[in-house]
């Protein structure tokens, strides 16, 4: 089943349908109606205006939900860069032999790594998630061996480094997994759709109001856009480049 927040594109053109048939039935119940007296249209702006005020702030909310969310996961790529490299250089710690296994598995883990910020298919996703977790394992494995073999504060360090390493793997999933609610998408889309059709009912009419009227679904339905866009990780225009992954692998392969 496909989910329209995972494709932006469609979500705009959905919404702005949505919006622009909301606002055209406003407009329709609002030509039947007979003319409302001053303080019935005082009474009237007060509701539309409130209701535009409410709608506008809860899509700035959920905007800084978005946003702060993907900070998150930018911020999360530089910490497991970093703790991929810190454990590169913490395997000088560790005998010759393990050494050289821990680097290798290491550069094999970072390759992983970066497909995984570039992976769409959803198949193939699960796939990188199986190799991550057994590349994990045998990273694990590889310094756990000679910690116990020779046991020293100076082999803790490898094995603490490892550890930093799979927790911020951990770390970077979560955030990818944390999404806007759908109940806040919905919040947001009852109030838009009221605040469309509000639009509608106290328009005067003139010979452009249809143009009009496409203002608001627009302006509403291109926020959901950019909203949705920056709440999904995989799919859309703005995504998180794994670039302190990639300077890091080109880093190591020069060594």
């Amino acid at each position: 089943m496909i989910n329209l927040l995972d494709r932006p594109v469609i979500f705009f053109l959905g919404a702005f349908a949505v919006f622009a048939v909301a606002a055209w039935t406003g407009e329709r119940l609002g030509a039947r109606r007979t003319p409302a007296a001053d303080e019935d249209r005082s009474e009237f702006d007060i509701v539309q205006g409130a209701t535009l005020t409410l709608l506008g702030l809860i899509i700035g909310f959920t905007f800084s939900m978005a946003l702060n969310r993907y900070d998150q996961r930018k911020n999360y790529e530089e910490e497991e860069a970093n703790a991929i490299g810190t454990e590169f250089l913490r395997a000088d710690l560790l005998p010759p032999a393990d050494a050289a296994k821990v680097r290798a598995l290491l550069l094999q883990y970072l390759d992983e790594r970066i497909r995984f910020y570039t992976l769409r298919d959803d198949d193939q996703l699960r796939q990188s998630d199986a190799l991550t977790a057994k590349l994990q394992a045998e990273l694990w494995t590889a310094v756990k061996t000679p910690a116990l073999a020779q046991p020293s504060p100076v082999a803790a360090l490898a094995v603490s480094g490892m550890n930093d390493v799979v927790n911020t793997q951990g770390y970077t999933q979560a955030a990818w997994w944390n999404r806007i609610p759908a109940s806040a998408w919905a919040l947001m889309a009852a109030i838009s759709v009221c605040a469309n059709m509000l639009v509608g009912v106290g328009a005067k009419k003139t010979k452009r109001r249809s143009a009009l009227f496409l203002v608001l679904p627009f302006v509403v339905a291109l926020a959901f856009f950019l909203i949705a866009d920056i709440d999904a990780p995989r799919r859309g225009v703005i995504l998180v480049k794994p670039q302190n992954l990639e300077n890091l692998v080109q880093s190591l392969r020069a060594q």
